[in-house]
């Protein structure tokens, strides 16, 4: 026997080899059970969360915006509608480099660094996943570009969507205000889930004050991706509901009437029923065209907007506020007959200027020479200012301020849009409490002519003379008429709302001032009765004419030597028929000096317009 043989144990070799085993069946038991357990975990335990997040990299949830409702004017003329346009849209988190994906972009489109920013901006509001334009309202050619090349790029969209348009283009663009891309200002005031996939929103007028009912709401899209993002199928779909429409009180034939007959004067005139407050026209000139804000508006088309000197962005129905001049001079009159501080066949001497008690400052009248005897039918129909001079006196600056108010004077009217203001009704408190001074009876006087502190609207000059016209019952004023409810296109109809209601001591004391608003167009010798040729209805009116600056005692007002930005401004109210009337006017032009020659030729018009059309 060997050594090697000696030295040899079978028994104790059998049994290492059988440990080496056990211990390798051991640790491959171990791993295949940690295995097993993973696969469990995988897909048992959180099945649900993998399976989320496979479908994602395999599903996209899309927003659908819904299509913005239109705007009809009372006779169902489209006022604001939608059209079809491309648009180049990208999405963020399927574009690996989003620098040179926009550099490439450019040998096939053209974007301004106008786009570019916007763009910018709109990536740090929006979720990754969203789509974010870069170019809106791409031409054919662009189109037809991008479609061959867009395998190139990588979360690149070319989508159809409904872009703002204005048909009338600048006609009633104060009256409808217009949309614009959505800031970071207007995402901070709504609900961005609501806007997801919406580009735009209200920006000013209407557009902006029924945005809740024009905006429609979102719908959501499931839909299948490859690799590279590109959409394979719908798998489901919430379709977007279109927001509702409007139908306005506006009547486009008379509103481009009121336009036109402005031709290029500024200035701002209102229409309006006064038997239910519908707004008729609304005008502001010079207007503007709203479409150029739709997409995005140019630096240099804005800067020449926002920097020209006739202020044409600036809506002068609602928020101008100027001095009404002798246009109070019926309110006034009826309040002195009302609170019997005078009778209508009273009489007062105008020698051409008024004259305080103890005092030496003379407050003239228009016309040098004065108006000799005057009653309250001759005061109105030929605006004497004396007369109104002694009557403020008489009546002092607390009943006046409180009549006044009745009639809305020194308050917003509440119009249906944005941007309205209050003007300005003085008062001693008023005057206390802004510039802690006592009230002088000669700023009563002033006040008598619609001079001095006393500030309108034209919407609110025109609101209240529609209350004067039908005896003191005030209307909110509105624009919508009615709303058209989507899907099922109920029409709401907006009712009515009366905001105040001067109750008549004396009904035959409106008749008086009625009767000598009559004359200012129909009388011999009234302001306005170079208007009343051809009439073939009878109007009531007044004419009046505010002072830009004031003029020194010692100094005459010459139209012709004046500059024409510190001419007056030229106004006339109106409302007819004058036995049943169905319209309200409201007119002023800046600048425009005499208010008999220049702003009721414009109310004319326009109720002729009206009046004749409808009968």
């Amino acid at each position: 026997m060997s050594k090697r043989e000696q030295l040899k144990d079978d028994f104790l070799e059998s049994r290492l080899i059988r440990r080496r085993l056990v211990l390798a069946a051991i640790f491959t038991v171990i791993l295949l059970g940690l295995v097993l357990g993973r696969l469990y975990v995988l897909q048992v335990v959180s099945y649900e969360h993998f399976s989320t997040l496979s479908d994602s990299n395999r599903i996209r949830i899309k927003a659908l915006p819904p299509t913005r409702g239109l705007i009809f004017d009372r006779h169902g003329v489209v006022m604001a509608n939608n059209l079809p346009t491309y648009r180049l849209e990208i999405v963020r988190e399927q574009v690996a480099d989003l620098d040179a994906t926009l550099e490439q972009l450019r040998q096939y489109v053209e974007y301004t660094d106008q786009d570019l920013k916007r763009f910018r901006q709109s990536s740090k509001r929006r979720r990754p996943f969203e789509s974010i334009p870069l170019r809106l309202n791409l031409d054919d050619a662009e189109v037809a570009r991008l479609a061959v090349n867009l395998h190139k790029f990588e979360g690149v969209e070319i989508n159809a969507r409904l872009t703002r348009n204005y048909p009338h283009g600048e006609h009633a663009v104060h009256a409808l205000g217009y949309v614009g891309r959505i800031d970071e200002r207007d995402l901070s005031e709504v609900n961005e889930v609501e806007y997801a996939g919406t580009t735009h929103i209200g920006k000013l007028g209407l557009e902006k004050f029924y945005e809740h009912e024009l905006h429609g709401s979102v719908g959501v899209q499931q839909v299948e991706v490859n690799a590279n993002g590109r959409t394979l199928r719908v798998l489901s779909e919430s379709p977007p509901i279109q927001g509702n429409n409007l139908h306005l009180t506006i009547d486009s034939r008379l509103q481009r009437v009121a336009e036109e007959a402005f031709a290029d004067r500024n200035g701002a005139a209102v229409a309006i029923d006064p038997t239910n407050g519908e707004i008729l026209a609304l005008v502001s000139m010079p207007i503007f065209n709203p479409n150029l804000f739709v997409n995005g508006i140019s630096y240099d088309n804005y800067n020449a907007l926002r920097d020209s000197p006739e202020r044409p962005l600036f809506n002068r129905a609602l928020s101008g506020q100027y001095p009404p001049g002798s246009t109070t001079k019926p309110f006034y009159g009826l309040a002195g007959l009302e609170a019997r501080v005078n009778q209508k066949d009273e009489k007062t001497w105008c020698g051409g200027y008024y004259l305080l008690p103890n005092e030496e400052r003379r407050y003239r009248d228009w016309k040098k020479e004065g108006h000799g005897h005057m009653n309250l039918n001759d005061a109105i129909a030929q605006s004497c200012d004396v007369y109104f001079y002694d009557l403020a006196y008489r009546l002092g600056i607390d009943r006046m301020s409180e009549f006044m108010a009745q009639f809305g004077f020194g308050v917003k009217t509440g119009v249906d849009s944005t941007g309205e203001r209050n003007g300005l009704l003085p008062s001693r408190e008023w005057k206390r409490r802004n510039e802690g001074m006592p009230w002088f009876p000669g700023e009563t006087l002033i006040t008598g002519i619609g001079q001095g502190a006393l500030l309108v609207t034209p919407l609110q000059l025109a609101n209240s003379t529609a209350a004067f016209a039908v005896k003191g019952t005030r209307y909110q004023p509105r624009l919508v008429r009615s709303v058209e409810k989507i899907p099922d296109y109920n029409m709401i109809d907006i009712a009515s709302r009366v905001t105040g209601r001067y109750e008549l001591l004396k009904p035959k004391n409106w008749e008086h001032v009625h009767n000598a608003m009559v004359n200012v167009v129909h009388g011999l010798r009234g302001t306005a009765q170079g208007i009343n040729r051809g009439m073939e209805y009878k109007t009531a009116g007044k004419t009046g004419t505010a002072q830009v600056f004031e003029i020194a005692q010692d100094e005459e007002y010459d139209e012709e030597t004046v500059a024409e930005k510190l001419r007056d401004h030229a106004l006339f109210v109106s409302y007819a028929p004058a036995e049943d009337p169905k319209i309200a006017v409201a007119v002023i032009v800046e600048n425009g000096g005499s208010g008999s020659s220049v702003a009721a030729p414009i109310a004319r018009q326009i109720m002729d317009a009206y009046l004749l059309e409808k009968s």
